[in-house]
């Protein structure tokens, strides 16, 4: 019985830390874009934001987009980054159920 705890406690340790990691990569790209943006240099490519919010960093993306205040006015990462976060929540939930 201890074995079975010890690995459900590392699974959920071990998806624990990829999201706090992932979240804090996507926030700091965000902030890196926007350094880039004001002194003109090359971008880091849209998808690239989205991706990094897909593979679940989408509360770092959302935080970082508003606190560095980049990509505010842009309707796909307004309406589509909540959305993405909002997806990620629905799936957990079905997979906590489906257990």
């Amino acid at each position: 019985m201890l074995i079975v705890h010890w690995v459900i406690n590392e699974e959920v340790n071990n998806t624990f830390i990829y999201l706090a990691l992932i979240n804090i990569l996507a926030f700091c790209i965000f902030g890196l874009d926007k350094q880039l943006a004001r002194y003109g240099q090359r971008r880091i490519a849209e998808i690239h934001l989205f991706l990094l919010a897909l593979v679940g960093g989408s509360v770092g993306a959302l935080l970082g987009m508003y606190f560095f205040r980049h990509k505010t006015l842009h309707r796909r990462f307004t309406v589509g980054l909540p959305l993405i976060l909002l997806l990620q929540i629905g799936l957990a939930i079905y997979m906590e159920v489906a257990k």
